[in-house]
């Protein structure tokens, strides 16, 4: 499978978030909930227009968007030697996108869920595959941990990179624990998320720290 048929794969979640709108539209009322708090109570709504179309839009301008960055990052021959990850990302991505959508019309349609149960399970798998995804990511402008110092320094890229795509898979992990834990779900998400995102730039530091002025890798122990 190239990139061109996995591309049709994620367009494909995009036509059907646009097939169930247009399916589900006669069924729904005029106003949709359309935001949950942590505890899965409804607490926003939208117009239904507005509600049908706005993530299969925004989806679809994200597709774009993703199938121009190998294109214009100027190290755009990096990205093609990760190529594979970065386009099932995609897939990923947008099938995630769809199960958000899929989510809210089956919500007011009446089909009775935890709405917010079914969001984190679909961002724990999201969040696997993007430590899937960086452990092989070569430097590059647009996809990764871009700190000013996994930029400057390609040992820093790829230890980092190798860093945190143990701790993107561990927070999928928690993330799925936690819907063992009820109203306090989804801090199983957020707070390993912001200590990853905490860890990736302080290591990324340190390590280039280490190897600019002592002239050697950490690894050596000087």
């Amino acid at each position: 499978m190239n990139t061109r048929h996995r591309f049709s794969l994620a367009t494909g979640f995009v036509v059907l978030s646009g097939v169930v709108s247009v399916v589900a539209a006669p069924e729904l009322p005029s106003q949709i909930v359309s935001n949950w708090d942590a505890s899965g109570n409804p607490n926003g709504t939208m117009s239904k227009s507005l509600a049908l179309w706005l993530v299969p839009a925004l989806t679809a301008g994200l597709l774009i968007v993703f199938a121009a960055l190998p294109r214009i990052d100027p190290r755009g021959e990096n990205i093609e030697a990760f190529r594979p990850y970065y386009d099932w990302f995609v897939v990923i991505f947008t099938g995630y996108m769809f199960v958000l959508h899929a989510g809210i019309v089956a919500f007011n349609l009446g089909y009775e869920f935890d709405f917010t149960y079914l969001i984190l399970a679909a961002a724990a798998g999201l969040l696997y595959y993007s430590g899937v995804l960086v452990t092989h990511a070569k430097r590059n402008w647009f996809i990764g941990i871009r700190t000013p110092w996994t930029m400057s320094n390609e040992e820093v890229w790829n230890r980092t990179h190798t860093l945190g795509g143990k701790l993107f898979k561990a927070t999928a992990i928690l993330t799925l624990v936690g819907l063992l834990f009820g109203d306090y779900a989804l801090y199983f998400l957020v707070i390993p998320a912001l200590v990853t995102a905490a860890t990736t730039v302080v290591y990324s530091y340190y390590l280039y720290e280490r190897i600019e002025q002592g002239g050697t890798s950490p690894e050596s122990g000087v």
